[in-house]
């Protein structure tokens, strides 16, 4: 960027280049016309529209700046800006105007900038030019004119800072051309003549007062005048001199030192832009250098040439004194100019020096030795190789002592290896500079050595793989890898480079960024313009000195993990995001496409996972608790374990069809129940089951035992000619000694089967723990035996009989299907003819003792507690 802010700095001062044109906002103007009108009514374009004459009816009055260059305009008339005071800034470069009418600016006074550079004026337009008394900027060289001379009016140009004049027809110059200006200080002059110069009066320079001065007139013919145009500028101080096309067609072949004027003139640079110089000439402009107080020199686009009479004469005919700060040899025809005494030593007090598209194609390993006093060293925008900077043959063993940058970038370098080889004994080096090569190669990036000094490495738009990190300096505190096609990062690097404190990773491929990146100094992060969409507070929680972020321009996935980083970082303030937040998009998902991150927002029950978590235990909490709420009011528990129980008693009963057992019962099922629940019986039980077209046949003591025989025989025999048996359980039930034999003797009958043929119908509810420990198996059925429930609701009554009828199975004629439950005696009409009192059934059991046949053991222990009973009917237990 240096060079062609000094490229541009000189062709100002001739006028060659027109001011920028100022940022064009959308135009304000609505009226028609050619030129766009902008910046509230203040600035006109008109520039390259092909106009031959200025628009000036499109013109509003408040104009400021106005740009007409490059078009066609012939001449300049007074009517043209006539209604524009306010005007300040006009461009007229680059036109083919021959004339100015006396009034053209007569009216605008204020005018601060005019550039009428490049047209067909053939003469100063003094009058025009007279009532421009705020003049800043005038630009009127490069036009027609054959003569340089200023009038007297040019002496109230007070404000004055920047003046080119002169043409390709001016032919020299008077000593009276410039005395308007004697007491004028300017910050530039530039002057051009024809490229053959007649005439040169001694003094036509030396009232000019200016920091800045710029020659551009050849001296082919004359080479003379290069003695009295330097004597007019001695004794004087300048920030820049700039001498163009010196000699423009032909080499200076003469003896005489034309050049000698230099030493007594004070200036901070010297500039040769353009011309020819072989090995006298330039050796004539060093050797007066030497012992002139300017500390910058420039050689710029120089047609450069040997010498065919130089006579290499040793030590004496170097330069070897030439202390300058500075030296730029940029765009040389011919890199023999390195050398072009045949050595180097003119380098060898020279602090900083750059070397730019010269294209020489090898460093002679004395250049090393002859670079004493070098510190800054560019050899950018060459064509080096690595084996033409690196010469394994070459000693580099205290070369260049005082470098402490090195700038290569823009070379066709390949090896790291190679470069650190080079500069391994560049004790002082801190910089070092390898952009723009095709350094990064797994294969030329091992075993590499640097020198512990150097503090920055500037390696952007290479192509560097991952492995060629471990080959980069690990002391150094800034690093830029930027452009370098990188996929993915080797933190084995970055864990050895502790120092570290600036990392430039912007435009590479970096697809993640990994969670346990150590960079304990690290201060600065730029990986914008990478390819990985997740980023997290977790990724730099190992960077506790991490403050300044980029990392902007990616492809952004919008999750909550994005959002959390994006908040942490914000609250916090520790790490600040330099591009926030323009940078920041939504790349997936597709619906966020371009979203601004900024403003995305998934909400806090998106992204907190305990309050996801809270919410659903209590959302599932409520709905057990409504499910469980509507079950009790629907009774929804009692219908499915009803349901369920209908469902296995099908099952069961379609095995036992399958094994082939049913239809081998009297009875199809025993029902044993204490007299408590006889009426229960009677009245609800017994009318439902037989009552039907298809009518079970049941047993009950009351009707079915037959008298005379012992009771105990009666419950085994209809027990086992019985294929269920049904158990009403109540309270009373388990205080009834009977009832627990009837159960006995139905699990003994179920012994080595299943208990599928024993049915437990609870008339009321039984707390299993509340039963004595002397009932222990009906405990095991109650706690593991499926049971039916008798409903108080009448609503469930039905289905309850449902369930009952679905266990029992379908009726089906038994043993003795031809006894009809019609011809039974009705055990709701009264007492049943088996329905004497206890006392009865005890004297029944006793008469076999007549026969002397010996009671039964369970009967005698119960004999007494029985005793004392109430009368109730025999088998009401």
């Amino acid at each position: 960027m240096m060079i062609w802010k000094l490229v541009n700095l000189s062709a100002l001062l001739l006028g060659a280049r027109t001011s920028p044109t100022p940022a064009q906002p959308p135009s304000t103007n609505t009226d028609e016309g050619p030129c766009r009108i902008y910046h509230s009514g203040r600035s006109a374009d008109c520039l390259g529209r092909q106009l031959d004459s200025v628009p000036w009816r499109q013109f509003p009055y408040t104009l400021e700046d106005i740009d007409l260059s490059y078009n066609k305009l012939h001449a300049v008339h007074a009517d043209d800006f006539l209604r524009l005071p306010q005007l300040r800034n006009l461009q007229l470069q680059f036109n083919n105007i021959s004339h100015i009418d006396n009034d053209a600016f007569k009216n605008n006074t204020l005018l601060q900038h005019l550039n009428i550079f490049n047209n067909s004026l053939q003469e100063i337009p003094t009058l025009a030019l007279t009532p421009l008394i705020n003049l800043k900027k005038l630009y009127m060289s490069n036009n027609l004119y054959k003569h340089a001379t200023l009038a007297d009016s040019f002496s109230k140009f007070v404000k004055l800072q920047v003046l080119s004049m002169g043409g390709p027809l001016v032919m020299g110059l008077k000593k009276a051309d410039f005395q308007p200006l004697k007491n004028i200080r300017l910050q530039g002059f530039a002057i051009k003549c024809s490229s053959n110069l007649r005439y040169y009066e001694p003094g036509s320079l030396e009232v000019i007062q200016t920091k800045q001065m710029s020659f551009d007139m050849a001296i082919d013919q004359r080479p003379n005048t290069l003695l009295h145009m330097l004597l007019d500028l001695a004794n004087k101080t300048f920030s820049v001199i700039q001498f163009r096309n010196l000699f423009e067609f032909m080499y200076y072949v003469e003896e005489e030192d034309i050049f000698q004027g230099l030493k007594d003139i004070t200036a901070h640079q010297l500039i040769f832009h353009r011309g020819k110089f072989n090995e006298n000439l330039l050796r004539m402009a060093l050797m007066n250098l030497q012992a002139a107080p300017i500390k910058r020199l420039r050689l710029q686009y120089i047609d450069f040439a040997r010498s065919p009479t130089f006579v290499d004469g040793g030590a004496g005919s170097s330069i070897t004194d030439l202390a300058l700060d500075k030296l730029d040899l940029w765009y040389i025809s011919n890199p023999d100019v390195l050398r072009f005494d045949w050595s180097f030593t003119w380098f060898n007090k020279i602090k900083e020096l750059s070397i730019q598209y010269v294209y020489f194609n090898s460093v002679p390993c004395d250049a090393w030795v002859e670079m004493e006093g070098v510190e800054f060293l560019d050899v950018s925008n060459n064509r080096l190789k690595d084996e033409f900077i690196f010469n394994q043959r070459c000693d580099y063993k205290g070369a260049v002592p005082n470098l402490h940058t090195f700038n290569m970038n823009t070379n066709d370098l390949t090896s790291l290896k190679d470069l650190s080889s080079l500069t391994r004994e560049f004790q002082q080096l801190q910089v070092l500079d390898l952009s723009n090569n095709k350094l990064g190669s797994a294969k030329n990036s091992r075993d590499c050595i640097w020198q512990k000094s150097i503090t920055q490495v500037i390696a952007h738009h290479n192509q560097f793989v991952s492995e060629a990190l471990r080959c980069l300096p690990t002391t150094v505190h800034y690093l830029d890898l930027s452009y370098c096609d990188l996929d993915q990062l080797d933190m084995t690097y970055f864990e050895t480079a502790t120092n570290l404190k600036e990392l430039l990773l912007s435009g590479n491929k970096i697809k993640f960024i990994l969670s346990k990146w150590e960079s304990p100094s690290l201060q600065s992060l730029a990986l914008d313009g990478n390819s990985f969409g997740l980023i997290s507070t977790e990724s730099f929680q190992d960077m506790p000195q991490l403050s300044h972020l980029r990392a902007g321009n990616n492809p952004y996935h919008c999750t909550c993990e994005l959002h959390a980083f994006v908040q942490h970082t914000m609250s916090k303030g520790k790490v600040n995001l330099t591009d926030w937040p323009w940078n920041y998009r939504c790349y997936h998902p597709e619906a966020l496409l371009n979203t601004a991150i900024s403003k995305y927002f998934p909400g806090q029950v998106a992204c907190d996972i305990r309050l996801v978590i809270i919410i659903c235990v209590v959302t599932t909490t409520a709905v057990i608790l409504i499910l469980m709420l509507i079950c009790y009011i629907f009774d929804l528990p009692w219908y499915t374990k009803a349901t369920y129980q209908i469902i296995r008693a099908k099952y069961r009963a379609h095995k036992e069809k399958v094994a082939g057992e049913s239809g081998t019962f009297r009875y199809h099922a025993f029902i044993s129940y204490c007299h408590s629940d006889a009426d229960w019986v009677r009245g609800h039980l017994l009318p439902c089951l037989e009552n039907n077209r298809n009518p079970y046949r049941l047993c009950i003591h009351e009707r079915d035992f037959m008298p005379g025989r012992w009771i105990i025989d009666n419950i085994i025999d209809n027990i086992e000619s019985s294929r269920k048996v049904i158990f009403v359980l109540s309270r009373n039930f388990v205080n009834s000694e009977w009832c627990n034999y009837e159960l006995y003797f139905a699990q003994q009958r179920a012994m080595g089967k299943t208990f599928s043929d024993i049915i437990l119908v609870v008339k009321e509810p039984i707390d299993p723990s509340s039963l004595p420990s002397k009932y222990c198996k009906l405990k095991k059925m109650l706690s593991t035996k499926t049971y039916l429930e008798w409903p108080q609701q009448v609503n469930q009554q039905q289905f309850f009989w449902a369930q009952l009828k679905s266990v029992l199975g379908k009726p089906t004629m038994t043993r003795e299907g031809a006894h009809s439950v019609k011809s039974r005696t009705s055990s709701t009409g009264g007492i049943s003819i088996i329905g004497f009192p206890m006392e009865d059934r005890r004297s029944e059991v006793i008469k076999p003792n007549a026969d002397k046949e010996e009671e039964p053991e369970v009967i005698k222990k119960n004999n007494d507690e029985l005793s004392n009973q109430r009368q109730i009917p025999v088998m009401a237990f």
